[in-house]
């Protein structure tokens, strides 16, 4: 997936916004407040993602691309390599995971304050 489709699938999700709080090289998105991606655009471009521990656990031992979260919490946090060696379908399953783990962690009233429409349909993958 390319930077652009990256960036496209990161705001599509229910009141996502893009900031850049540790300068221009970083792409942080939120909602309600919180990060549920970390995007570093170097070459090649890395997505850090929140994931269920043992789901996290299971995709680093499985995929060479997979690490433990660069600077965060190594067992919620995974770093993801965008050097082709994940399917994009499952990285966009993945962002889904994350961003729905930080939703889950929104007060109520925080979660009645999104968009609806829930996340991303498959006809926007």
């Amino acid at each position: 997936m390319d930077l652009a489709a990256l960036r496209r699938l990161l705001a599509s999700q229910p009141g996502a916004m893009e900031d850049q709080p540790f300068g221009p090289d970083v792409l942080v998105y939120k909602v309600g407040g919180r990060m549920f991606a970390l995007v570093a655009p170097d070459s090649p471009a890395r997505i850090t993602l929140k994931l269920e521990p043992l789901h996290g656990q299971l995709l680093r031992a499985q995929n060479a691309s997979v690490l433990p979260g660069y600077h965060m919490n190594k067992d919620h946090w995974n770093t993801v390599v965008l050097d082709g060696g994940v399917a994009d379908d499952e990285l966009a399953d993945w962002i889904d995971e994350s961003y729905s783990l930080v939703v889950e962690r929104l007060s109520r009233r925080e979660r009645e304050r999104l968009p609806r429409g829930g996340q991303r349909s498959s006809e926007n993958a």
